[in-house]
């Protein structure tokens, strides 16, 4: 599957894991309280914002913007959705590690000089979290970026050479996956960057998190890197709160009650 980019000379690819849209097998651990169509449509709204704090990073930093999919034969999905200007490689395989560690590899062989691993679920991040990782891996030498996530996971991984063994023996979706990456790298004497902590939004508890601070006006970080203002995800969620009852099934009963 070809590599594309509409950028000729990137230094570093930054490639968002991303799976199309499907009720039903898309965020499914946001059922309940979403329906799993608008957990599908809160899936595409993430996308979208990720996509464009893809971009904001490539204003600032030697950055290539990438798309990472799934399923195969998603392609199309993709192409519709997104703006121009972000590439797309199709990674497709039973095992998360053997995903990242081919979006890596196929990333590196065309010739960028490093690249990152994003997920699709934190629509908040700071931009300048992706310019410190694209900045600590133009500097000399062999090195990884990490970007741990609350849950024990992480939301970024970012690379100079293929090393497989980061991606070998994790227990992915679990509160283990940050802990054994740092093993990894250990064993293979990499120095690791780690950058600040973000939350994955993959559970009713992290969703509250998000409506509270795209709605409420409740930074998740108070101090630090401003977060990524996420248009879609707002206007989407935004207009759940009025027209469904999701309040309630966050446990409030109005839209007011849940921003206040």
């Amino acid at each position: 599957m070809q590599c594309d980019s509409a950028t000729s000379a990137p230094t570093c690819a930054m490639a968002v894991m991303a799976k199309a849209s499907t009720p039903g097998r898309t965020k499914t651990r946001l059922t309940p309280p979403l329906t799993p169509e608008q957990a599908a449509e809160i899936n595409t709204a993430f996308l979208r914002d990720v996509a464009d704090n893809l971009a904001a990073a490539a204003t600032l930093a030697n950055v290539a913007p990438f798309m990472a999919y799934a399923p195969a034969g998603s392609r199309d999905f993709f192409t519709r959705i997104l703006p121009d200007g972000i590439g797309l490689i199709e990674t497709a395989a039973p095992d998360f590690g053997v995903c990242l560690f081919q979006a890596a590899t196929r990333l590196l062989a065309a010739g960028h000089e490093s690249v990152c691993l994003l997920n699709s679920d934190s629509p908040t991040l700071p931009t300048g979290y992706l310019v410190a990782a694209a900045t600590a891996l133009a500097a000399p030498g062999d090195r990884v970026v990490l970007g741990p996530a609350t849950d024990g996971g992480y939301y970024l991984i970012g690379l100079k050479q293929p090393h497989r063994r980061l991606f070998e023996d994790v227990d992915w979706s679990t509160e283990r996956v940050f802990g054994q990456t740092l093993a990894r790298a250990e064993e293979l004497a990499l120095p690791v960057v780690v950058l600040p902590s973000w939350y994955d939004v993959d559970c009713e508890a992290s969703l509250r998190i998000l409506v509270g601070e795209v709605l409420g006006g409740r930074p998740f970080r108070v101090a630090g890197n401003r977060p990524a203002t996420p248009h879609f995800t707002r206007r989407y969620l935004a207009n759940l709160l009025e027209t469904t009852d999701l309040g309630a099934g966050l446990g409030r009963t109005s839209r007011a009650s849940l921003v206040a």
